[in-house]
């Protein structure tokens, strides 16, 4: 046992701990004595005060309650209008997760509930709500790790060893340095090297959705990257120009952890397997299978806001809301014993939007920040988000007025749920007829993740979900689920809001529905996305209307007389105000900014105006190049 280990257990009494061992930076304490499992909770509450880390007491499995048995027990404990769902049980670690309509109900007033059946069955009980919609990956990602319970459970303790006793580096005279192997002046592929005195840790690793060749993925090729080296991926969030590249690491060899939160965590998984899919269909190989996504998903550390968590022997991170999409992560990094704090934005945005709160603001410490310049220029100012949703609602009325449907590409993670709350709030209050809204694929599928994580949506959202009053449950919002259900959609002679992936028209079933519906005046097409440069989607607003399309050995000419419509103000980044009003209220101000992820002439002029407003000294780097922090 490490020292840390053998310092607790001379806190404890003698004998009573059977087995001590570490759940990534937590450490947990498994007891046979059924006694001291109950009335312990005290000297491990002592000890927590003393070494200032999570300390957690379960029990030995031999002296665990039978699942089956146990399982009845729980039922009969858990009040009945809790509605318990699934009861999953990991005997490796102890733990039985248990599904709830009502988590409050089943955790019982100050955790009476949890804490009775430990008492009766010796497990200790995990709450998560059951989501109202069915999530199969989910379901199959909850598979995957129960099945994998021993080989975790000898992974997280390796990650312990690795944070408390693993100083392997100790370079004193190091610098403390970030380097950026994609996504400097590009949006795209986003991939950023921190090197400190002991760690080596990736923070993102995506690629450019919108390339085909070599430059779609981060530039590994390089002396300052060796991936027997890196300590730990941090994910921030499930965009694939974030996190689309990282199931590769571990085709190459990658086993270390992978910090994320939950919904991030179960979005890219299924954004992943969608890559894969759109790949192979497209006659591409992929640069991953299901089989590297599978073992990302054991090595996965998840993490909600504001918990703090040392990932290496000198450096601490915290995730905090980004207000981007589902999950989305700011990611405070803590460097050494207080030598520096970094923040790194990911994507942010910084407006109350219909479905999440903005990103926060207030930090014990800050002395670096990098921060993303999507709309970052000069020009980048957006309509208020009320003119948006206006103009939005507007151009639906009209198309259907004329018995024309609308096509909106949508990412399938945040858009397409801010699309569908905004819609769905102008059928409610009268302001739109009510149409059909069919939600087509792996929309269908994300908003399901959605419904699943209401702590992460904002306050109005999740006090409806709360209320059983689940805005994505509307009886118009329509599943699509085939081929076959998407043709009736488009021979079906109705009026009707389609909602599909891919955002930029890069493929998926948005191109599909595109060339079905392009030729007829009456149709509308909605981006509300940003659209990068050579995707069809900026080559139709930028004005082509003619386009070929592969079709088996065939070639199908297309052309697009449908009205097209760009709605700026919906986007999930932060323009060029929202990142001004976002550093002005920024606490504590950093003394050096680095500015990425956008195209370089933005990231350039968003320099100029952090340096003119703040005199506060900013970086626009180019890829492969180094800044030094410390």
């Amino acid at each position: 046992m490490a020292s840390i280990i053998k310092e607790i257990l001379k806190h404890l009494p003698e004998g009573v701990i059977s087995n001590a061992i570490y759940e990534g930076a937590n450490i947990v304490l498994y007891t046979k004595d059924r006694n001291f499992l109950i009335e312990g909770i005290e000297e491990i509450k002592k000890v927590v005060d003393i070494f200032k880390k999570r300390i957690e007491l379960r029990a030995d499995p031999s002296v665990l309650m039978p699942p089956e048995r146990a399982k009845k027990k729980i039922l009969e404990i858990i009040p009945e209008d809790a509605n318990v769902g699934e009861i999953n049980f990991d005997p490796e670690r102890s733990i039985v997760i248990i599904e709830a309509e009502k988590p409050g109900v089943a955790i019982g007033k100050q955790g009476s509930v949890l804490k009775e059946i430990k008492k009766k069955t010796f497990w200790t009980a995990q709450i998560k709500r059951k989501p109202p919609i069915r999530s199969e990956i989910i379901e199959n990602i909850e598979t995957v790790l129960y099945e994998s319970g021993d080989e975790i459970k000898k992974f997280l303790h390796k990650v312990g060893e690795r944070i408390y006793n693993g100083w392997i580096r100790g370079r004193k005279n190091e610098w403390v340095r970030v380097g950026f192997l994609g996504g400097a002046g590009q949006v795209g592929r986003s991939c950023i090297l921190l090197q400190t005195q002991e760690s080596r840790v990736l923070i993102d690793v995506g690629i450019d959705v919108s390339r085909e060749d070599i430059n779609a993925f981060p530039i590994l090729n390089v002396p300052e990257f060796n991936l027997n080296e890196i300590d730990a991926v941090i994910v921030s969030h499930a965009h694939m120009d974030h996190s689309g590249f990282v199931p590769a690491l571990f085709r190459y060899g990658y086993r270390g952890p992978v910090y994320v939160t939950a919904p991030t965590r179960d979005v890219m998984t299924l954004l992943q397997l969608d890559y894969i899919k759109i790949m192979m269909q497209s006659g591409k190989e992929p640069m991953y299978n299901a089989d590297d996504i599978k073992e990302m998903l054991k090595h996965t550390i998840v993490l909600d806001y504001d918990e703090v968590t040392d990932i290496t022997p000198d450096v601490r991170i915290t995730f905090h809301n980004a207000g981007h999409i589902l999950g989305s992560s700011m990611v405070h990094i803590h460097i050494g014993n207080g030598l520096h704090n970094l923040l790194y934005t990911g994507d942010l945005k910084f407006i109350r939007t219909e479905l999440l709160d903005p990103a926060i603001t207030k930090f014990q410490r800050l002395e670096s920040l990098i921060i993303e310049s999507t709309y970052g220029g000069k020009n980048d100012i957006l309509p208020k988000r009320e003119e948006a949703e206006e103009e939005l609602i507007k151009i639906v009325e009209n198309t259907i007025e004329r018995k024309g449907k609308v096509l909106i590409p949508v990412l399938g993670v945040g858009r397409a749920q801010e699309v569908m709350l905004i819609i769905e709030k102008a059928i409610s209050s009268g302001r739109l007829k009510k149409i059909p809204v069919y939600i087509d694929g792996m929309v269908w599928d994300i908003t399901a993740i959605h419904t699943a994580y209401p702590d992460f949506l904002s306050t109005r959202v999740r006090t409806r979900i709360y209320n059983s009053n689940n805005p994505f449950l509307a009886d118009f919002f329509k599943r699509v689920g085939s081929n076959k259900e998407r043709e009736m959609v488009i021979e079906k002679n109705e009026p009707c809001v389609i909602i599909a992936t891919s955002g930029m028209l890069t493929g998926g079933a948005s191109v599909q529905y595109l060339k079905e519906l392009g030729e007829n005046p009456n149709n509308g097409l909605i981006f509300v996305s940003y659209l990068a440069e050579g995707t069809l989607g900026r080559r139709i607003v930028s004005g082509e209307r003619e386009f070929s399309f592969k079709e088996n050995s065939n070639v199908r000419h297309v052309k697009i007389n449908l009205e097209v419509h760009h709605v700026h103000g919906l986007s999930g980044h932060a323009d060029r105000k929202e990142l001004g009003r976002f550093l002005r209220y920024l606490n504590p101000k950093p003394k050096k900014i680095i500015v990425v992820h956008g195209e370089r002439s933005k990231s350039k002029e968003l320099k100029s105006f952090f340096e003119n407003r703040f005199r506060t000294e900013t970086i626009v780097p180019k890829n492969l190049e180094i800044v030094r922090l410390v």
